[in-house]
């Protein structure tokens, strides 16, 4: 590398970080992405690859004690716990459960929503740029049900996303069959959300956000973020091609995102939550929509290796071997809902999503150190979150005004 310098280093090379090297680009600066992976190849791989404009609720913790019971029991597959896990989880849970109070949950929903709102408006314009809208399936997705409880809710919750602006369709069984002709008889309804985007193969638009990036002169190196030090008026990064500096540095560690701010002395109230996914072959007739099954936790998307299963949330350290029980346990109701083929992927992927005590991320300054930023903590909504978080780091980064409140995400909250 001739120059060893910048104005922007980028620590994580996923889809936020991607997403908000870009937008500082758009902006004039300078900009260098260092990861020790190449990327979307970590968390950014694994999801069933929603641009979510639809969900504009925040997945709260249980707070009723049945609910609470039957995870506990084990009766539920859309969460798993690593019991010996839980001591050093438990001041996170209590926290998020705090959090998850009809008291504190509306600030969630207050928070999450602008950047829900933009989320396809700020990403879209990339993937025009990045000439991908072929990875784009714009149906939408659809929630099916099986009881009456889970109806009832799941109607109350569209007619709640309505007066956010999100257009939610009930649907009977019929109608659903209708429209998603791949969906198996044994569901009563379904709310369809046609506001989604959904992208086919998450991996392919990290590759296209990296290519896009570079041809607008940024650069990827390899590096380990835990080599970040500060300098005079500078930060600096060990990376495979020299000790390179700039004037700013952005955390989008995702799930080691709170590592490196530990490191620097801050204690943020944040988990992970693990989710798995495996690849199926698809079947006549094809799937055009993703599919999740509300009570029983998973998600089916249309991809290009496949229909890729997805689990709910483990509660689980971080690093702690894989325990895939979830996938087993979904994939007979899976098969009992479309037609699955056989296994294409030799071993389930395993990721971790990076959660806050209050479901939202962290996008800003970090107080006490000149010329760092934070970007991580979007939970379950990183690719949505992805371009229209990046587009306020930016802003904020380069003094202008930002085109949404910032306040809901500082640091300042959590860690003075």
């Amino acid at each position: 590398m001739q120059n060893k310098s910048t104005d922007v280093l980028v620590l994580g090379a996923g889809i936020v970080g991607l997403s908000a090297a870009l937008k500082l680009q758009e902006r004039g600066r300078d900009v260098v992405l260092v990861d020790r992976a190449q990327a979307g190849a970590a968390t950014s791989f694994g999801n069933a690859g929603l641009i979510e404009r639809s969900t504009v609720f925040p997945y709260a913790f249980p707070r009723d004690l049945k609910t609470l019971f039957a995870y506990a029991l084990g009766r539920r597959t859309a969460a798993h716990y690593h019991w010996r896990a839980l001591p050093a989880l438990l001041p996170w849970i209590w926290r998020y459960w705090q959090h998850s109070s009809p008291a504190l949950y509306p600030q969630a929903i207050a928070g999450a929503l602008p950047l829900i709102e933009h989320s396809w408006s700020e990403h879209q314009p990339l993937i025009a740029a990045a000439g991908i809208q072929d990875l784009v399936n714009e149906r939408g997705w659809i929630k099916v049900f099986r009881t009456q409880e889970s109806a009832d809710q799941s109607l109350a919750m569209a007619e709640q996303s309505r007066h956010y602006g999100v257009q939610a369709h009930a649907l009977t069984a019929a109608q659903m069959w209708a429209l998603e002709p791949a969906v198996k008889t044994g569901v009563l309804g379904a709310v369809h959300y046609p506001d989604a985007r959904q992208i086919q193969d998450p991996q392919a638009l990290s590759t296209a956000y990296l290519k896009l990036f570079e041809q607008r002169g940024g650069r990827l190196v390899q590096g380990d973020a835990r080599t970040l030090q500060a300098q005079a008026q500078s930060w600096s990064v060990q990376t495979d091609e020299g000790l390179l500096h700039a004037t700013q540095a952005v955390l989008a560690l995702g799930p080691w995102g709170e590592d490196m701010a530990r490191q620097l002395g801050y204690h943020l109230p944040m988990g992970r939550k693990r989710g798995y996914h495996m690849h199926f072959q698809a079947s006549a007739p094809a799937l055009k929509h993703t599919i999740v099954d509300v009570e029983n936790g998973y998600a089916i998307a249309p991809m290009r290796q496949g229909l890729r299963l997805t689990t709910g949330a483990e509660f689980a350290l971080r690093d702690a071997p894989a325990t895939p029980v979830q996938l087993e346990r979904i994939e007979p109701m899976a098969r009992s809902l479309t037609a699955l083929g056989e296994r294409v992927d030799t071993q389930p992927w395993l990721g971790s999503r990076p959660c806050t005590a209050d479901m939202l991320p962290l996008v800003g300054s970090a107080p006490r150190h000149p010329g760092l930023w934070f970007s991580f903590g979007h939970a379950h909504h990183g690719l949505t979150q992805a371009a229209s978080s990046g587009r306020l780091l930016a802003e904020l980064m380069c003094g202008e005004t930002p085109y949404i409140d910032p306040r809901p995400y500082r640091v300042e909250r959590f860690s003075a």
